[in-house]
Formats: structure tokens, C-alpha cells, sequence
């Protein structure tokens, strides 16, 4: 099959997308708790995005799979998303390999019904599979026509398969976590940043791996700021998932908000103080805002997967970037304000496109930006944009001349799954 008819079955799906939108709202708010609102929005710039990959033809219609024909790739996503996990198939998909993907278990019904939407225009070149995590990688890693995997999720889950990639000669391509800091400094225009803020981190009741989860506010501005943001906080509408109103509903993960506790206790303990929310009732995590916060707390060192904003206050460009850098991921970072604020971003930054590096690289983030919503910056991610970290954030595995190589920060999977001709 041609590039282009590999294309032309992506634009079906984009035109079919929106024939199952209404039943992919109900069954997210059903198996995932996510609000209706939040999966509208996504279908629709999921949409936008399978279109994009018309503009792709120059650096992708000449490349083969990494395996050569027939191959195929493993794919284990996320179970925060329904529509987007699409862009991800089908980036793989049009460059000649055959896919095999795995829905989180929670999402097993999304993912029955997105098969049902790619049968008829894929065929058997996608299938889905429903197993276990583990027994997921095991038949890949021994799978002779399974060229590479790809994994979105918790790194401390993929980083013990290093020796088994290293063993078998494949191609791991990870994507995992984010404590991603946002920085706002005196000059910086409080709507834009609070704008940003608010619609970033309440996405989804927080469950993006992108979500802002470190908030550093300069202290000349730190009352004013945490003053407007728990008023903007006070005014989401908690509650159930298929209300078109909802703006925050329960969080999907039980162990999520186990640990959301945890990391509200220990700050606490540890001297920080609630300025709104707190309240947690079932899976239900009300919108909380920590003042206060401390680099040594949960809910700066680990991933804060719910809607709770953690926010603490700093001295100078200088104090912020060593605490920004100082963190085990580099996914993504944000940063306002004037010309010191450019610097910044300048330096919290790693290269445009991944790279071999010696070792895990810390305190370089793939994405950085600067005085711009995460909508624009993460515009075209996964099709045309290259979006990965450093750190746990995310990596590749790969074997390149009988050498085994380590690669961070953003990457294509389109590219990172293919060779050219």
C-alpha cells in the first residue's frame, strides 16, 4: 500500500470521528470520569490533527518501517484519553506498519468502540488487543514481527525492561510523566498566566502528563496571584461527568487519589497551607490550591495526577531555574514575564529534536513556553511538532550498529517508528 492511500484511509477517520463523538463523551464520563466537555474538546482537536497529517507528505511519504514490510508496532497507551490516542495510531500507521495497540484496562470499552471505527477503514493492519501490562511487553519483546514499543506511561513500570530491549535488539520508545514547573515572574501579565494556568491544570481534572504541576510565583506578586487563582478555583462546577457544565469530575485512578492524599498530608506536615479545596470524597477530588509549597514536599518531587495546585513563592531567576531543573522529569516547562523571563525559558530548554545522550539528562525540558498557552505550544504534537522529554520523562532504547543507544527529548513517533527509503 502507497503513502497516499495510507493517508486516504486517515482523512476516512477523520471523517468518521465525528459520527462517534456523542458516544465517545458518554463512555469517557462512563469509564473514565472524564467531563464532557474536556472529550468534545478533544474529538474536535483530534479532528484537526489526523487532517494535519496531509501536511507530512514531505518528510514522511519516502520512509519504510523500521522492520521492514509487514512489521509491526506494539503500542500500549494511556488511559487519560479517548480521541487523541487516534493521532498516535495513525502517525505510526502511515508509515507502512501494521499496529498493534493496548488500551489501559479502564478503558476497554473506548477502546471496543474505536475498533469498531478502524475495521472498516483499516482492516486488519490495526488491531487491539485486551491483556495485562506485563504479558503485553512479553509477547512483544518475543514477537519476531514486532519492530519496536511504544509505552505511555509510569516510568518506574518500563525502566526494569532495559536488559530484556538491550537482549532482543528492538526499539522501546517511551513516554511517561511530567512535574512540570510554571513560572511567573513580576512582569508578567497575570491573565495570561492565570488563563493558562487554569485551564492547563483543571483539563481533565488534571490528568495530563503536561499539566503544570510545580507553580513558582515570584514573591513581589505572590498574595495578589494566589488571590485571583483561588477565586478562578472557587468558581469550577464539581460533579458528574456527563453535566455539560462540569468543569472538575472524579478522577479515574484510584491509586491517584490515594496518593493525592498522601502528597496533601505530607505538605501539611510539612508547613504548607490550604487556601481552597482539600475536600476529597471518593474519587471525587475537589480543586484544591496549596500555598506555600516546598521543593522536599510530595506533591513537588512526584507527579500530582489531580485537579491540586501546588504554589510557592521565589527570590530570583536564578533560585527558580536551579529548583525548575532540580526534578527527575523534563517533560515540559512555562514560564512568563519580560526579558528575564526569555532567558529563562532559554535555559531550561534541551534540543529540537531527540538526541543520543550518555545518560538520563536532568534539568532540560522538551517543550518550553514562553508567555503561551499549552494549546499553542503542544499545536500539531504528535503529527508535525515533536513533543518528548528528558529525564524520566520520557526516552529511546535503541540498537544501532550492534551499538545500544539512549535517546531524549522530543521525538516524532511517525520518524522514530520508520527509515527513509
Amino acid at each position: 500500500m502507497t503513502f497516499d492511500e495510507r493517508l486516504e484511509r486517515i482523512m476516512a477517520l477523520a471523517d468518521v470521528l465525528p459520527r462517534y463523538r456523542e458516544k465517545l463523551m458518554t463512555l469517557a464520563a462512563k469509564s473514565l470520569q472524564f467531563a464532557v466537555k474536556d472529550t468534545a474538546y478533544e474529538v474536535d482537536i483530534t479532528i484537526d490533527r489526523l487532517r494535519l497529517f496531509q501536511e507530512t507528505r514531505a518528510f514522511l511519504q519516502d520512509r519504510r518501517p523500521l522492520g521492514g514490510p509487514g512489521s509491526k508496532v506494539a503500542l500500549m497507551l494511556s488511559y487519560n484519553g479517548s480521541a487523541w490516542l487516534s493521532t498516535v495510531i495513525a502517525s505510526v500507521y502511515l508509515v507502512g506498519n501494521r499496529v498493534l495497540a493496548k488500551f489501559a484496562s479502564r478503558g476497554y470499552e473506548l477502546m471496543d468502540l474505536t475498533a469498531a471505527m478502524y475495521e472498516p477503514i483499516f482492516g486488519p493492519d490495526i488491531s487491539f488487543v485486551k491483556m495485562d501490562g506485563r504479558s503485553f511487553m512479553q509477547a512483544a519483546l518475543h514477537d519476531p514481527e514486532v519492530s519496536s514499543v511504544i509505552v505511555f506511561g509510569f516510568d518506574e513500570n518500563v525502566l526494569p525492561y532495559e536488559e530484556a530491549f538491550r537482549r532482543s535488539g528492538k526499539k522501546m520508545v517511551f513516554e511517561g510523566p511530567g512535574v512540570d514547573p510554571f513560572i511567573v515572574l513580576p512582569d508578567a501579565d497575570f491573565k495570561v498566566a492565570l488563563d493558562d494556568l487554569m485551564t492547563a491544570k483543571f483539563s481533565y481534572s488534571g490528568q495530563t502528563c503536561s499539566a503544570p504541576k510545580r507553580i513558582f510565583i515570584h514573591r513581589d506578586i505572590y498574595e495578589d496571584f494566589l488571590e485571583e487563582l483561588v477565586a478562578r478555583v472557587r468558581k469550577l462546577k464539581v460533579g458528574d461527568p456527563l453535566d455539560a457544565d462540569t468543569d472538575v469530575s472524579p478522577v479515574a485512578s484510584s491509586l491517584a487519589v490515594s496518593r493525592i492524599r498522601e502528597q496533601l498530608a505530607d505538605g501539611l506536615a510539612r508547613g504548607a497551607k490550604i487556601l481552597a479545596g482539600g475536600r476529597i470524597d471518593g474519587n471525587l477530588v475537589y480543586p484544591t490550591v496549596v500555598r506555600d509549597a516546598t521543593d522536599d514536599m510530595e506533591g513537588m518531587r512526584e507527579e500530582m495526577f489531580g485537579p491540586v495546585v501546588f504554589a510557592g513563592a521565589f527570590d530570583t531567576a536564578q533560585e527558580v531555574l536551579a529548583r525548575a531543573r532540580n526534578h527527575k522529569y523534563g517533560l515540559r516547562a512555562a514560564v512568563f514575564g519580560g526579558p528575564e523571563a526569555r532567558r529563562l525559558a532559554e535555559a531550561l530548554k534541551g534540543e529540537d529534536y531527540c538526541h543520543p545522550v550518555p545518560d538520563y539528562t536532568f534539568g532540560k525540558f522538551g517543550t518550553v513556553a514562553l508567555n503561551m498557552p499549552r494549546s499553542e505550544t503542544w499545536k500539531g504534537s504528535l503529527v508535525t511538532e515533536a513533543v518528548g522529554g528528558y529525564g524520566y520523562s520520557g526516552w529511546i532504547w535503541e540498537t544501532a550498529d550492534g551499538k545500544f543507544l539512549l535517546k531524549q527529548g522530543p521525538k516524532l513517533m511517525s520518524v522514530e517508528t520508520s527509515v527513509p527509503a
